[in-house]
């Protein structure tokens, strides 16, 4: 069965971020291949700038576009993906998340934006309010998905819409379907600094950290580039002293 992490990116600053989140898959799950979709194959220098060797295989994108996930998830050459947008650091082992897909075909976390007005908008049917939008920044899903043709629907979905976001046509399709859908826990996917300093040692243990500072500190202004370079640092200190502070997390 194998088994792989894939990053989809395209322009500078998400292939930057896309070396950065594949090193931090690397340290802790060094047994994991880890694949790159791409407009352009990442520089020599950007790799380096992330301690990064390279990816095992770069796939390029022929038509790419900002929503190209769409397009390419269903690509994988992986039988167990675990898809990754490129601005996360991965903080611990999540190796053990593909033992989930022997039981369900597709797992994610809830969106954390969940009371805005765009976030129950509903397209081609009215969803429950109960059934929200989940994250497609991280998305753990086998080949039975690819098989159902899900991701022919949600690519196919995405461009008729013309939406910006891609979790709306998402959201329906999830509703629609019969796959076995499973909602990870929120350490899988956790967005804002706020959860680290707020969270108890019974409650979780930081597992994939998913914040826009990590592409964002890759931007054309040095301004920009400085301060979401300090929020980072703020970020890491927020980590590291939670680690000190609280128990490991348990061998799996």
């Amino acid at each position: 069965m194998s088994q792989g992490v894939i990053f989809i990116a395209t322009g500078s600053a998400y292939m930057q971020a896309a070396c950065w989140a594949a090193a931090s898959v690397r340290a802790h799950c060094p047994q994991l291949p880890v694949d790159l979709f791409c407009d352009q194959p990442p520089d020599a220098r950007m790799l380096a700038a992330a301690g990064l060797t390279g990816f095992d295989q770069i796939h390029v994108i022929a038509s790419p576009h900002r929503r190209s996930k769409v397009d390419c998830m269903g690509q994988s050459r992986f039988e167990q993906t675990l898809y990754l947008d490129t601005d996360v650091m991965v903080v611990a082992d999540i190796s053990h998340l593909f033992s989930l897909l022997e039981r369900f075909d597709i797992a994610m976390c809830h969106a954390h934006l969940r009371n805005t007005a765009q976030a129950p908008s509903p397209w081609n049917a009215s969803i429950p309010f109960a059934f929200p939008q989940l994250n497609s920044g991280v998305v753990l899903y086998s080949k039975r998905v690819t098989a159902a043709g899900f991701f022919d629907l949600w690519q196919q979905a995405f461009h008729k819409a013309g939406e910006q976001k891609d979790q709306v046509t998402l959201r329906y399709l999830l509703w629609q379907t019969d796959l076995r859908v499973y909602v990870l826990p929120p350490e899988y996917n956790i967005r804002y600094l706020k959860t680290l300093r707020s969270w108890r040692v019974v409650e979780a243990y930081p597992a994939i950290l998913h914040m826009a500072v990590f592409h964002k500190r890759f931007g054309k202004s040095w301004l920009v580039r400085l301060k979401n370079a300090l929020r980072i640092r703020r970020l890491l200190a927020a980590l590291a002293s939670w680690r000190t502070a609280k128990a490991l997390p348990p061998r799996r």
